[in-house]
This record gives structure tokens, sequence and C-alpha cells, in this order.
């Protein structure tokens, strides 16, 4: 089994910083990438960017993009998302999320994913 725990979420101004932490323990080393989603009250989850464990090869949503970065340190088992320049639109319950051994084909669905952090809460106050 696989466990996630996030951290570093909390309440920032508008064009503020947060630093996110995704520490994962388990059958990680079979995980092929890891991935962070988003929802926000009364909205789907949705994703925000996904890094592979081997190559660190990374992939945003356009919104996010050249204001979030994800990144991993493979020797802690953690996957950070790095959030600049933060709108009171990014404001939700940011997950991590892991896809099981074997799945090495990883898209933008929450379906790709088998694995679930419990979500950590930020809040951008205008």
């Amino acid at each position: 089994q696989v466990q996630l725990v996030e951290s570093g979420g909390g309440l920032v101004q508008a064009g503020g910083s947060l630093r996110l932490s995704c520490a994962a323990s388990g059958r990680t080393f079979s995980s092929y990438a890891m991935g962070w989603f988003r929802q926000a009250p009364g909205k789907e989850r949705e994703f925000v960017a996904r890094i592979t464990w081997t190559s660190g090869n990374t992939y945003y949503k356009d919104s996010v993009k050249g204001r979030f970065t994800i990144s991993r340190d493979n020797a802690k088992n953690t996957v950070y998302l790095q959030m600049n320049s933060l709108k009171p639109e990014d404001t939700a319950v940011y997950y991590c999320a892991a896809p099981r051994s074997g799945r090495y084909s990883v898209g933008t669905s929450t379906s790709y994913y088998d694995y679930w952090g419990q979500g950590t809460q930020v809040t951008v106050a205008s």
C-alpha cells in the first residue's frame, strides 16, 4: 500500500507564494509519476501538475504554467509544488496522487491515479 501525506497549505495574500510537500511511503518505488490536483468548493477535482520519478519530466495545467513548479526528491520520496504569484482562483484543497505500480501512461484525469493524500487547504485572499 502507498501512503501520501501533504503539508504546506495555508492562507496567503494574492501575489504571494506557498510550497506544498507530499511525502510518500510504502510501495512508492513502483509508482511511475506523482501528480498534484486541486478541488475548489462546488467544483470537480482538477489536474494541476505531474512529474515522473525517474526522468523528472513535468506537465502543467495551462493556467499555472510559469507560476507553479513541481519537483521531486527521490531520496526523500517527496514531491513539491512551489506556487508563486498566487491568485484567489487558486484557492482549493490540494491533493497529491500516485498511479499504481505498472501504470506508465498517466494522463490528467483523476482516473489514472490510484492513491491519494488527505489534502491540504490553500486559501488566497484578494
